[in-house]
């Protein structure tokens, strides 16, 4: 009994997997059409539905359909910016190290 119990209980994580963008863009189209739910379309191809639902909401920032989230252009443009950002405080950072180094040969 507790065996049945124990398995019953502990589900295996579903593998990380990754789509590509075409397939993406296949899945938020046939749930835009309107034609099955987000909930028969998830259970069809094997997705969560949690997934789906994101995908749906990202397009539809894409397009300007919403407007209470950041754009695909938009989260790249940040991801860039604080990878910059993160490069110009590690300069930054050397800087002050070099000038307190050099500050202290001077004297």
């Amino acid at each position: 009994m507790s065996i049945i119990m124990e398995s019953m209980g502990k589900k295996r994580p579903r593998p990380r997997r990754s789509f590509t963008p075409e397939f993406k863009a296949e899945i938020v189209e046939l749930c835009q059409r309107g034609d099955r739910t987000l909930r028969q379309v998830s259970q069809d191809f094997d997705l969560t539905e949690t997934a789906v639902r994101e995908w749906v909401k990202q397009a539809e920032l894409d397009t300007g359909v919403r407007a209470d989230g950041l754009s695909t252009d938009d989260r790249a443009e940040l991801a860039q910016l604080r990878k910059e950002n993160r490069r110009l405080r590690e300069d930054v950072d050397v800087l002050k190290r070099a000038t307190a180094f050099f500050a202290k040969e001077t004297r």
